[in-house]
């Protein structure tokens, strides 16, 4: 009996050694690029089958006050906010309160979106949760170092809530279409968007280190953002707080991708029914080939024949990501508290060391992306154009002339002409970069 005990008890402690081991190639590899990209800090999280098999942190969370990364380190999330807020949105639809199919105009206030081509009828809850409603992309940052302030939601929605292609017509990636999200579920609720997320989402799910935006009790736990120089970015605010501005730990964020992951985890309420989740995670729209978009979620089907649920996020001092392969119930979380490319690198060494047969990427991926070919502008565009800037101080002459070579003339209002660069003509938009005034205080706050 004691031989068989004992013999038991090695073979458990092999178990949890190769366990162990199982990322140690991960981790080296995260001590290395930390120091080689100038990379603060790192943190992960690797749930299966519904137990965390490997969480850590690497680096300053904090350098300046020599504060560690840990699991319990809580990160600006940037995106991964959407997933989390749809969630809010779910509980809502589940309550009966929303209609997901029903046009968003029908929970704003006085100010609603308003469609410059197509119909506003159209651009449904539905469509600005999976960014097929026709708004555009809309970042608005607000430093506390700075004299501007977040203005009301309603004035967001008035100068920005413009329809710019036809509802359902093409994906379109919109923060302000989450920032509309945040303020219908605090308008639907009746409560403040932070709070019904604390009290409807966090809580139930025993996110202890997840919110939105720092609470003062949690100070001390954050990461601070960093620049590409190294320096400490001053605190900043959002006028689409829910596409965004929730923060959390990677102990929290891969406990909330577990529960996507229909773990029913004993301390964890079911916030959501199952089929809510797969609703969620059901592409209503394509971003390419063989990838999509739901209901806060990107969707992808990797070369290896995996299906992947996720969402990243970006922005100053912020790199995260989020990856779900539901198949495997596994759930992924890479954190980094400055702008870095090493959060997928790490993912992707991840669910290699736990999917040997793992490969990121499409099937329809080139195997070798090349630099796109020099503009060639089509017969069709060749010439000259006229048409108007529309802003919400008003309109502004605009002008586009298109020369064989591939030159594109743009001239603004009555100002100088200059070149657009980087014109690209795809799927009938044309897209570009050009140096201009548009005479807005928004828009004058830069360069």
């Amino acid at each position: 009996m004691r031989k068989t005990a004992f013999c038991f008890l090695l073979l458990w402690a092999a178990i949890d050694a190769a366990g162990a081991d199982l990322f140690e190639p991960v981790r080296t590899s995260i001590r290395r690029q930390l120091v080689e990209r100038q990379v603060p800090s790192i943190a992960v999280a690797v749930a299966r089958e519904g137990k965390i098999i490997w969480e850590e942190g690497f680096g300053w969370a904090d350098r300046e006050n020599r504060v560690a990364s840990n699991e319990h380190t809580l990160y600006s999330l940037a995106s991964i906010s959407k997933p989390i807020t749809a969630t809010g949105l779910m509980i809502l639809k589940e309550q009966g309160k929303i209609d997901l199919d029903r046009p968003i105009n029908d929970y704003l206030g006085e100010a609603k979106v308003v469609a410059r081509v197509g119909d506003a009828h159209d651009a449904t809850v539905r469509r600005v949760a999976n960014h097929s409603s026709g708004l555009p992309l809309h970042y608005h940052f607000f430093y506390e170092d700075e004299p501007y302030r977040v203005p009301s939601r309603e004035e967001t929605i008035r100068r920005y809530g413009n329809l710019v292609t036809p509802p359902g017509e093409r994906y379109q990636y919109s923060n302000l279409g989450f920032g509309i999200l945040d303020y219908v579920i605090s308008r639907v609720s009746g409560n403040t968007y932070a709070d019904f997320m604390r009290e409807q989402v966090f809580l139930p799910l025993g996110l202890t280190h997840a919110a939105v935006g720092v609470p003062p009790r949690l100070a001390q736990q954050q990461a601070i953002r960093y620049g590409t120089d190294g320096l400490p970015i001053p605190v900043y605010d959002f006028d689409h707080t829910g596409a965004s501005a929730i923060y959390s730990s990677a102990h929290d964020l891969v406990r909330f991708g577990m529960f996507h992951l229909k773990a029913h985890l004993s301390d964890q309420k079911a916030i959501l029914s199952d089929q809510a989740i797969e609703e969620m995670q059901k592409p209503t729209v394509k971003t390419g080939e063989r990838a999509g978009y739901g209901i806060g979620w990107a969707t992808n089907d990797t070369r290896s024949g995996y299906r992947t649920v996720s969402h990243s996020g970006g922005m100053g001092g912020v790199t995260t990501l989020l990856r779900l392969v539901p198949s495997k119930k596994i759930a992924v979380v890479v954190l980094a508290n400055s702008n870095s490319p090493l959060p997928l690198q790490i993912c992707n060494e991840i669910l290699s060391a736990l999917l040997p047969d793992f490969q990121p990427g499409s099937p329809s991926d080139p195997p070798n992306a090349s630099r796109p070919a020099a503009f060639r502008p089509p017969p069709e565009l060749t010439g000259k154009w006229k048409g108007s800037v529309h802003t919400y101080s008003g309109d502004l002459p605009f002008d586009l002339e298109f020369h064989g070579s591939g030159d594109v003339h743009a001239r603004l209002g009555q100002q100088l002409a200059t070149l657009l660069n980087d014109a690209r003509f795809e799927d009938g938009y044309l897209t570009g970069r050009l140096a201009g005034d548009i005479g807005t205080e928004d828009a004058n706050r830069r360069p």
